[in-house]
């Protein structure tokens, strides 16, 4: 069993839902976001690639996270395991507790940006703590990242940003399966995976 996301770009609409429900299901410290929704073409939110005549510009998104790769970059050069691919949904994990903070992870994945370092003690926006029962504890020194909502998928339920996403824009499932739901749109549609030809074989489709 792997498990992974297909993102239908026709439909996504930027409008970050994914992004919170991710912070706050994972109680994420202040400033990190595991899930993003990035603008193409333009350097700020909500702003396209603008072209000469301002009628040809275009305003379209990419939401964007761990790839959750199938030859993940970031597990082989991990000096201590905290970073590793669990052999029973291809989940690729981070460990807090075996993390040294070296950020080899960081240095070698080429999807710049999905992964965030806690340089001091985490700070959160309320001092009460929210996120949804499971969540490892945040701490000092160590890397994080997107885990699809490990302590989700332990109790039989799909990652947050799948549920909140207003336009059903996302589909999750068993790659290995071609019957899933996540297989079907893959098989139907036009698609793309993110960087190819670096060879990591990413569990995160967009579909065209």
């Amino acid at each position: 069993m792997r498990m992974g996301m297909a993102i239908d770009l026709a439909r996504c609409v930027g409008c970050q839902t994914c992004a919170i429900s991710c912070k706050q299901a994972n109680n994420t410290p202040s400033g990190n976001w595991w899930n993003r929704v990035l603008t193409v073409g333009g350097q700020e939110m909500d702003t396209g690639a603008l072209a000469e005549d301002f009628r040809d510009s275009t305003l379209s998104y990419l939401p964007f996270a761990c790839q959750h790769c199938e030859n993940p970059a970031c597990v082989r050069v991990c000096p201590v395991g905290a970073t590793y691919k669990r052999e029973e949904d291809g989940v690729v994990f981070q460990d807090y507790d075996k993390c040294i903070g070296c950020r080899m992870c960081m240095a070698a994945c080429p999807y710049t940006g999905v992964r965030s370092f806690n340089w001091e003690d985490p700070q959160f926006y309320r001092d009460f703590p929210l996120g949804d029962a499971g969540v490892p504890t945040h701490q000092k020194h160590t890397v994080e990242k997107c885990t699809f909502c490990s302590h989700r998928l332990a109790a039989g339920e799909e990652p947050a940003c799948m549920v909140l996403c207003p336009l059903r824009a996302r589909y999750w499932g068993d790659l290995d399966d071609p019957a899933s739901e996540v297989c079907r749109q893959i098989a139907s549609r036009e698609h793309k995976q993110l960087l190819p030809e670096r060879g990591t074989r990413p569990a995160v489709y967009y579909l065209m």
